[in-house]
């Protein structure tokens, strides 16, 4: 999916190369956390990737495009850790059960395997799960149109786990799906971002297992899963 809104008017350029991308991206984001995206200058961001400034330019054109390719690339990365989980071939469910065939049998257990990645994530990139706590809510912003289209394909997939969820199990159809999906989606970066910030000795399933607590509510008791 092309990033739309004032983003992609501004004609995106490609990084060149998936290392340089990955260089700015981690550079950026440790700058960002530290001091916020609007207090960085290119000449920072170069020089901690170790690029010239002609570089990000040739890449990227502006900072405000950069920043909006590097949020594509975050995103990218969780959105594919995310998807794996979901088809079983992820590790994110900690104890016996870790990925593979028993994943694809137990929709919530692929769930709690994307949660597991997530909160993997979160730790890996904690200033990028702050830049995107501290912008996306932020009115108005300048990658508004970006944080749009970005969160539109993450709650996307959290949606089709959610629905194989509900195939699978009697579910309380009074909750909204569209605030179920939301309140998965905020908690992992919140809870992530919290476990990282405040609560370093909270371990990962522990901050899984509070995740799931919504997904378990939303399950109704009884028979389950359906076959």
């Amino acid at each position: 999916m092309t990033l739309e809104g004032p983003a992609a008017a501004k004609g995106l350029r490609p990084a060149r190369t998936t290392a340089t991308r990955q260089k700015l991206f981690d550079a950026s984001m440790e700058l960002i956390g530290e001091r916020g995206a609007a207090s960085v200058t290119v000449d920072e961001i170069a020089a901690a990737a170790g690029v010239s400034k002609g570089t990000v330019y040739y890449n990227f054109g502006s900072k405000s495009e950069l920043i909006a390719q590097l949020l594509r690339h975050g995103v990218d990365i969780l959105k594919a850790r995310l998807l794996a989980a979901a088809d079983g071939t992820g590790s994110g469910v900690s104890g016996a059960v870790k990925g593979g065939a028993e994943d694809a049998r137990d929709p919530l257990l692929a769930m709690e395997s994307m949660i597991g990645q997530a909160m993997d994530f979160m730790a890996e990139y904690p200033s990028f799960a702050r830049l995107w706590v501290s912008e996306n809510w932020r009115i108005p912003s300048e990658w508004q149109g970006t944080f749009a289209v970005l969160r539109g394909e993450l709650l996307e997939v959290i949606g089709r786990a959610v629905d194989n969820v509900a195939r699978a199990y009697p579910v309380d159809e009074s909750v909204s799906r569209g605030s179920l999906e939301t309140a998965i989606f905020g908690a992992c970066f919140v809870v992530g971002l919290d476990r990282q910030t405040y609560n370093p000795e909270r371990t990962r399933d522990q901050s899984v297992a509070a995740i799931m607590a919504i997904m378990r509510g939303y399950v109704l008791a009884g028979p389950a899963p359906r076959g």
